[in-house]
């Protein structure tokens, strides 16, 4: 087994008829935090950034918010969340009837120089297995591994672009990690990329000049609107930058739960076809068998680092452009 290639992503040429919209909500909901200050640990923050294990933790200025989570929208952006041009390319991707939108968040990224990472495939969930009950990084191995396509989640991201500089786009790779990538970048403001991200390698493009310096900042750094077009990353009371919006790269990431039809969705909620922790383990153990690579399960098989490195060393693939 190996992982699924890709869906088809879908690109949305104009999301919005006034992306003005989305510079008032940005001044609204500000002031912005650190990207890193929503991974929990060193392991989650090496999952989501496609780090290698024990890779330190870089406060780079990327900061972001959350304007609709967990059922909580932020005041102005239901309009986002339920934008009907993002619903029908979510269907188009996974061929599905119902969808349900969850997530919009923000991530601004000052232009001060900030690298590309290697790629990463978006946290996956299944169901009866989730990142409230399994660490991200098992998550991103099961999802890799391709043995758990029958009970995962379908969930489309779409990205999209309020910024008129011609770096820091989107590089993904939409045939599999071993083709070629695509580049989405130069004048792609107020475009989407709409796509099955849980499966799709992709990465930031780098942004900003290496001759202005990276700063050093901290988790408590925040990124502050100063009035006008002015916007400043503020760390412990002192300004560490400060530039014009025109040098603050923003993008917009929407998330929504897809399902073939109403029967599926009934799966799903009605918990009719969930897996648990002990049928995940029997599917490695016996796929690992048939690979004839020899394991056991351990005491602690979630934390259990030489188990846990087994598996990330098996089905763990990164492309080949990275």
């Amino acid at each position: 087994m190996a992982m699924p290639l890709p869906r088809k992503p879908v690109r949305v040429d104009r999301l919005l008829d006034d992306p003005e919209e989305v510079e008032r909500l940005l001044v609204r909901h500000g002031p912005y935090w650190p990207v890193q200050r929503y991974a929990a640990n060193r392991a989650e923050y090496a999952a989501l950034s496609g780090a290698g294990r024990g890779a330190a933790m870089v406060v780079g200025p990327v900061f972001r918010g959350d304007w609709a989570v967990g059922g909580e929208v932020r005041e102005g952006v239901a309009p986002l969340l339920h934008h009907p041009v993002l619903a029908e390319a979510a269907r188009q991707v996974f061929d599905a009837e119902v969808v349900r939108p969850h997530t919009v968040y923000v991530n601004l990224t000052h232009q001060l120089p900030f690298p590309q990472g290697r790629g990463h495939t978006d946290i996956p969930a299944f169901r009866g297995v989730d990142r409230t009950t399994v660490p991200v990084a098992f998550l991103t191995i099961m999802g890799q591994s391709g043995l758990f396509e029958d009970v995962r989640v379908k969930v489309a991201t779409a990205v999209a672009w309020f910024y008129a500089g011609d770096d820091g786009g989107l590089e993904y790779w939409p045939d599999g990690a071993d083709q070629p990538s695509v580049v989405h970048e130069g004048a792609i403001s107020n475009t989407a990329v709409v796509a099955d991200n849980d499966v799709m390698w992709h990465r930031v493009r780098p942004t900003g000049r290496p001759e202005d310096g990276m700063p050093s900042i901290t988790l408590d750094a925040q990124l502050e609107h100063r009035g006008g077009d002015r916007w400043a990353i503020v760390d412990g009371g002192r300004t560490v930058a400060e530039a014009d919006r025109s040098r603050v790269r923003v993008s917009l990431s929407w998330k929504a739960t897809l399902f073939e039809d109403e029967a599926d969705r009934r799966r799903h909620d009605e918990h009719e076809d969930d897996i648990d922790l002990a049928e995940v383990l029997r599917r490695f153990l016996a796929d690992l068998d048939e690979r004839g690579i020899p394991a056991a399960v351990p005491a602690d098989p979630l934390h259990d680092e030489a188990f846990v490195q087994l598996l990330a060393d098996t089905y763990v693939r990164f492309p080949v452009e990275a």
